[in-house]
Formats: C-alpha cells, sequence, structure tokens
C-alpha cells in the first residue's frame, strides 16, 4: 500500500465523521427557517435589543430572515467553522503525527524522497477534504430547496459562496501545516487546531466588534463573509487574494522546512 492509500483510509473514519456532522448541521439548521420567516418582525424586533457589536461578532447583522439564502448564510457560518477545524486538524496533523509516535525513521527509510511523501500525504488530506466539500454542496443545495417552501431563489449567490470552500479549506490546512514545521513537536494535534480555527473566528468577530479593519486582513472568515457574497453576489477580492496569498506562500515554505527537518527517531 502506498503512502497515498495509507493515509487516505487513516483518514477516512474522520471524513465520514466530519461528512455526517456537516450535513446533520446544515439540514438540523436550515429546516428552522420557516420558523424564523413566518415571524421576521418580531426576530428583528428582539435582535435590535442586543448590542450591535454582538451581532456583528456573530454576523447577525442585516440578515434577511424572509430568505432562504439570508438565512442560509448564518448556516453556512457553523459550516465555516467546522470546515476550518477539519482542514487545520489535518493539516497540523500531516507530519507530526510520525514524528509523535517515532515511527517517521521507519518512512523516511523507504526509497522515497521527503518531497514525494510531502506530496502525498498533502494529496490525502486534500482527497478528504474534497469529500467534505462535495458533501456540503450537496447538502445545501438538497436543504436550501426542500425547507424554502417551493419559492424560488437566485442560484448564483449560493454558488459563489459554496465555491469559496475550497480556497477556505486550503487556508487552514496549508497554515496549519506550516506551523507544525516550526514547532519542535507537536503532541496533540486538538488545542493547535481548534486555536488556529476559533483564533481566526475571533479575529473576525473582534474586528467587528471594534471596527478595526485591519484584523479583516488577517482572518479567512473576513475573507470569504457569507452576508457579504450572498448579498453583493460577488467576493471582496482585495481579502480573496490575501487568503490566497498566503496559501502559496505557505505550502513552498512547508516543504522547505520539511526537507531540512531533523525527525526524532525511537532510537
Amino acid at each position: 500500500m502506498n503512502i497515498y492509500q495509507h493515509e487516505f483510509k487513516t483518514n477516512l473514519r474522520s471524513v465520514i465523521t466530519w461528512s455526517v456532522s456537516l450535513i446533520l448541521l446544515i439540514f438540523i439548521y436550515t429546516s428552522m427557517f420557516s420558523s424564523f420567516a413566518k415571524d421576521t418582525a418580531t426576530m428583528n424586533e428582539m435582535l435590535a435589543k442586543f448590542p450591535k457589536q454582538l451581532l456583528l461578532a456573530f454576523g447577525m447583522v442585516d440578515l434577511d430572515w424572509s430568505s432562504i439564502l439570508g438565512f442560509y448564510g448564518l448556516v453556512f457560518l457553523f459550516c465555516q467553522i467546522c470546515l476550518a477545524v477539519q482542514a487545520a486538524n489535518y493539516g497540523f496533523s500531516l507530519v507530526s503525527i510520525e514524528e509523535r509516535e517515532l515511527t517517521a525513521d521507519f518512512l523516511l527509510a523507504k526509497p522515497v524522497g521527503r518531497k514525494k511523501i510531502l506530496t502525498s500525504k498533502l494529496l490525502s488530506a486534500l482527497s478528504g477534504l474534497t469529500i467534505t466539500n462535495l458533501v456540503v454542496w450537496i447538502s445545501s443545495f438538497m436543504a436550501v430547496n426542500l425547507f424554502n417552501d417551493g419559492k424560488g431563489y437566485e442560484i448564483k449567490p449560493l454558488v459563489l459562496l459554496l465555491l469559496t470552500i475550497v480556497l477556505f479549506q486550503l487556508f487552514f490546512l496549508s497554515v496549519g501545516l506550516f506551523i507544525s514545521l516550526l514547532v519542535k513537536r507537536v503532541r496533540n494535534v486538538t488545542p493547535f487546531s481548534m486555536g488556529l480555527a476559533f483564533g481566526m473566528y475571533i479575529l473576525n468577530a473582534f474586528g467587528n466588534m471594534i471596527g478595526e479593519d485591519s484584523l479583516e486582513v488577517i482572518s479567512p472568515f473576513k475573507h470569504f463573509e457569507p452576508n457579504y457574497i450572498l448579498k453583493n453576489a460577488t467576493y471582496n477580492l482585495p481579502l480573496v487574494l490575501i487568503s490566497l496569498f498566503v496559501i502559496i506562500i505557505s505550502i513552498p515554505a512547508s516543504y522547505v522546512l520539511y526537507s531540512r527537518r531533523n525527525i526524532p527517531t525511537a532510537v
């Protein structure tokens, strides 16, 4: 069994778990749309009592509760958090698992270069993330059509929003991998992946609360803000390019760091 197949098989249970979780999240939350849509005025009146900074932090400003896409924007934000944790988890564990379990020397003893090893691992992680991506696409269209009471909606904003998943996942995967190679040893992946995902989310929320534009440069949650994309049916291109730049820098830099890394052995 080659490296790609081994890594994919190792991650398969995780991919299934994340995919099923996202299906449930999308269907359960989207099923609530009709209840909110029936009493939009009351909902807006209730939200008006909350501090605007708090609503900004949770992306609940200017939401159209009477529109399925407006409501789905909030649902997708929860999906983004799950997708971020999953991708970051794969990024941090990509090369750290062998180092943590002291089996890296066995892998590196094979007649395979480090570049090929890392490439195989990356492709395996990307395959798992792509499966999750497809699950979100299918579930989103099914849920939106199922709970929209037969009403029409614009497909373009939804497609544009779902297209952001690829870059969003790549951001957390590549940054997670890069950070893991800067750290001497990642003993537990979960604190790192949760810290990166929720750290980026909190930065975006904090930036919205204080109105500090400089913070939005850091967080992909701002780069791919659901409300903005669904409302304008376009991307905030300068911010999207920042995510793309981070990905383009992080992946080659990870190859360089991995090729020069001192790998701990069991001996």
